[in-house]
């Protein structure tokens, strides 16, 4: 099974970079919650034993990396709020919260790695893009764990609030047990309305 390298950084060094930070979002597809990115610049020397891509991972060693990464690499994560989201668009949405994320970072980066295919437009600092970055730089993977973590626990918390629709096993995403819920409960503050399952809920009145 391949892992995440350095190559993607290792590039950009060559070409007069020094600081070089990984930029990767989660929280597209759920109904409910905020989208979430995370900026992170590695530390070459300090690299953490078994960086790769958060859906890879056991749910103990994503913890276990995320609670090492702050102590050895610069981090910021950022979020997009739902509010954002019905307002912007999803992508859009999660673009700002790249943008926040890399605007966040206690040092500025000089080249960006992006997860994906697109340049968020409120970047101005030289960037790469890598397609399915989380899974082939280390920088990108460590985003992707920062901001999984993160998104996470924010879910977690909404569940305590927002009891019955799973958001502590389903991090808002559309399960099954979700969307009866959603029938059944209705829609709370922190359900995405222009997401379609939640706008159709609307529309009937239920």
């Amino acid at each position: 099974m391949s892992t995440p390298d350095f190559s993607f950084e290792d590039a950009a060094r060559a070409a007069g970079a020094t600081r070089i930070a990984g930029v990767d979002e989660v929280g597209r597809g759920p109904l409910a919650g905020p989208v979430t990115a995370a900026a992170v610049i590695l530390d070459p020397s300090r690299l953490p034993e078994g960086l790769n891509d958060s859906k890879k991972l056991t749910p103990k060693r994503r913890e276990a990396l995320a609670a090492i990464l702050p102590e050895v690499a610069v981090v910021c994560v950022a979020h997009a709020s739902v509010e954002e989201i019905d307002e912007l668009n999803i992508l859009r949405a999660s673009h700002l919260a790249m943008e926040r994320a890399v605007a966040g970072l206690p040092q500025a980066p000089d080249h960006l790695l992006i997860d994906g295919n697109m340049i968020p437009r409120g970047l101005t600092i030289p960037a790469t893009t890598v397609v399915k970055g989380d899974a082939l730089s280390l920088s990108i993977a460590a985003a992707s764990i920062m901001a999984k973590i993160a998104r996470d626990e924010i879910m977690r918390d909404l569940a305590q609030h927002f009891p019955g629709y799973g958001w502590e096993k389903n991090a808002g995403y559309p399960s099954k047990a979700h969307q009866e819920a959603l029938l059944n409960l209705g829609i709370t503050p922190h359900h995405r309305r222009s997401f379609k399952p939640v706008h159709n809920i609307l529309c009937k009145g239920v």
